[in-house]
Order: C-alpha cells, then sequence, then structure tokens
C-alpha cells in the first residue's frame, strides 16, 4: 500500500511539473512574434512608463533577432528605459556595452548625449549637498562624467541635434564643478591649510575660466598667497583679481553666500 502511494505521489509530481513547463511556455505569448510586433510592443510597454516589462519584450528581441537592425535598437532603447527608470547602473552598462559593439554606428551622438544625461540625472542630490551638507564629503564624480560625455558629444558631432543641448548642459556643470572646488578651497582656508586652499582655488580658475564661482576663487587664491607669505604670487593674482573684478563685493567684505547660484537652471 505504502509503495502504490508513493508511486502515486510520483505520477502526480510528474503530470505537476510538465503541467508548469506547458503554462509556463504559454505564458511567453511572445514567441511568435516577428522582430517587428515585439519592437513595436516594447515601444508601446516604454511610452507607457512600464519600463520593466519594455527591457524584457527589448531583451527578448535582441536574443532572438540578434543580427537584424531590431537588435541594435533594442539595445539603445534598453539603456534609455534603466535610465527612464532611474537605474543609473544599469543604464550606464547598456550605453557602454553599445558603445563598445558599434563605435561607428549612425547613432553614436544619441548614445554619449544618454550617457550624460544619466549622470547629469544626479545632479539633483549634488546640489542639496553643496545647499545643505559639507561639500568636502562628498566627490562630483557623476558631475564631471556628465560633462565629459557632453564635452565628447559637442567635439565629435558638433551638429548633432543634441550638442545644443548638450552645450548648455556643460555650462551647467561647469558652474557646479567650480562651486564645488570653492567650497572646498574655502573649507582649507578655515582650517588654515593654505596651500591646499591654493591648489583648489587655482584648479578651479584653471578648468572654468568663465564660472561666476571664479570671482571667489581669485580671492581665495590672493588670501591664501598672503597667509603663506608668497607675495609675489600674491601680487600676480590679486592683479588678475583686481583687473577682472574690480569692484568685487569681497574687498569690502560685503559678499553674500552663493550657495544658491544654480537655482536658475
Amino acid at each position: 500500500m505504502q509503495i502504490k502511494s508513493i508511486k502515486l505521489l510520483g505520477l502526480i509530481l510528474t503530470f505537476a511539473l510538465s503541467g508548469c513547463g506547458v503554462f509556463g511556455d504559454k505564458a511567453d505569448d511572445t514567441k511568435s512574434w516577428p522582430a517587428a510586433k515585439l519592437y513595436a510592443e516594447a515601444k508601446d510597454e516604454l511610452s507607457n512608463g512600464s519600463y520593466e516589462r519594455a527591457v524584457q519584450y527589448f531583451e527578448r528581441l535582441e536574443s532572438r533577432f540578434p543580427f537584424g537592425p531590431y537588435a541594435q535598437q533594442a539595445q539603445m532603447e534598453i539603456a534609455y528605459a534603466y535610465y527612464k527608470q532611474g537605474d543609473q547602473a544599469q543604464a550606464l552598462a547598456a550605453v557602454e556595452r553599445f558603445l563598445k559593439l558599434h563605435p561607428n554606428h549612425a547613432n553614436l551622438d544619441y548614445m554619449y548625449y544618454l550617457r550624460g544625461l544619466i549622470n547629469f540625472n544626479d545632479q539633483l542630490g549634488f546640489l542639496n549637498f553643496i545647499a545643505r551638507q559639507d561639500i568636502t564629503e562628498r566627490d562630483p564624480k557623476a558631475s564631471r562624467d556628465s560633462f565629459d560625455a557632453f564635452k565628447q558629444l559637442a567635439i565629435q558631432f558638433p551638429d548633432s541635434v543634441y550638442t545644443a543641448d548638450a552645450i548648455l548642459r556643460m555650462k551647467y556643470l561647469a558652474n557646479a564643478l567650480a562651486q564645488y572646488d570653492v567650497h572646498v578651497a574655502k573649507y582649507y582656508l578655515r582650517r588654515n591649510a593654505h596651500l591646499a586652499a591654493a591648489n583648489r582655488a587655482q584648479s578651479a580658475i584653471t578648468e572654468y575660466p568663465d564660472a561666476p564661482a571664479i570671482e571667489e576663487a581669485l580671492f581665495i587664491l590672493v588670501k591664501s598667497y598672503d597667509a603663506m607669505g608668497m607675495t609675489e604670487l600674491r601680487d600676480d593674482a590679486n592683479r588678475v583679481f583686481l583687473k577682472n573684478f574690480p569692484k568685487s563685493a569681497f574687498l569690502a567684505g560685503n559678499a553674500k553666500d552663493q550657495s544658491a547660484w544654480w537655482k536658475f537652471w
């Protein structure tokens, strides 16, 4: 009796497992879809905000039709879907994969632009950090990566439809990064680390010469050189400072906190 029960249980499990297989296959109703239909359905999911579902469809499309034009388009759409979903790591990985596989693709400019956008999307946290936290505790890597991606786009594809917007974002990022360096320089200055303050201020001046923060960077440079007794360098920096900002509020100590300069964006 016990043997019969075991056999019956085994038979039931066999049917159950086979049933799962049948239903599992049946659940994937995309198996018979041609590439065009699968791509259209994936785009619909993307447009509707169903990013996870869209990624699944695009991945199926790429795996089933790896050598057609739809596969390359699917790879780009996957990167965009992850970007819209807010998954920065996956989005960047998808972009880098595409750039490696298709270094001469016709839409390379778009992928550089998307790479810049993915990193740029991190700026809210970066700016909140400037306004509310100790700026020296965070390395703005995403800002620099975003700037570099937009710069690469502007250099390689000056006539791209994405370049004008990329340049605007580069200006914004340059201002943000210059302000970051100035905050760090001020941090060092308050702690009498004058050489470190001078180096950081000089970095802002050299890398972002047109940023609004340069006025304060030059002022910090003058103060740092003066504190170190480097009179020749102090006088040189002061001449540049006075020539460019003869009516600077920093001269009278009336400069206001510029922490919210970025809100113009």
